[in-house]
């Protein structure tokens, strides 16, 4: 499976990826070696240490190059007034009578504890499109499917302030 990311996530992990190479490898490598100066292998803490701080670096790059070379590239676009990648949106609940608020993110920068969903779970998929007022089915994998209606829409620009709609 693919998973869906945006140009801006790209060029994040992309960032990222640079960083390590140029930055955060060569301070990694530097630590190994200063912790082999240090003498005998066998007992040395702090060279086992480095190293395997340097082979996380190393496995959070690879891990960054695969994503960015088999994400399937979404489109964060959308109307003013409907959900779209990246907005924040108040919903209500219907059957429990109260209200929570959601930012609609890819696959990869889901969180749900922090209000993050993805936009392929079943409540990122049942809102994407859809305007303020809409009543939206939301249709769970197990259980009963649920309706909300949509709040509110706050819109991210490119400055990093957020506009309500």
């Amino acid at each position: 499976m693919f998973n869906q990311l945006t140009e801006k996530d790209i060029q994040k992990m992309e960032e990222e990826i640079e960083y390590r190479k140029v930055v955060v490898r060569k301070e990694k490598l530097e630590a190994v070696k200063d912790a082999r100066a240090q003498g005998d292998l066998s007992e040395n803490f702090e060279y086992y240490a480095a190293k395997k701080d340097k082979n996380a670096n190393e496995r959070r790059i690879r891990y960054l190059d695969r994503m960015v070379r088999t994400a399937h590239v979404i489109s964060d676009d959308s109307a003013d007034d409907e959900v779209g990648i990246n907005n924040t949106v108040r919903v209500y609940f219907e059957d429990d009578d109260e209200e929570e608020t959601y930012r609609i993110v890819t696959t990869v920068r889901g969180d749900v504890l922090n209000g993050m969903i993805s936009n392929v779970s079943p409540m990122g998929k049942a809102l994407l499109r859809h305007k303020v007022g809409d009543r939206v089915q939301v249709m769970p994998e197990k259980g009963e499917p649920y309706y909300v209606v949509i709040r509110e829409i706050v819109n991210t620009v490119d400055d990093g302030t957020d506009r309500i709609n």
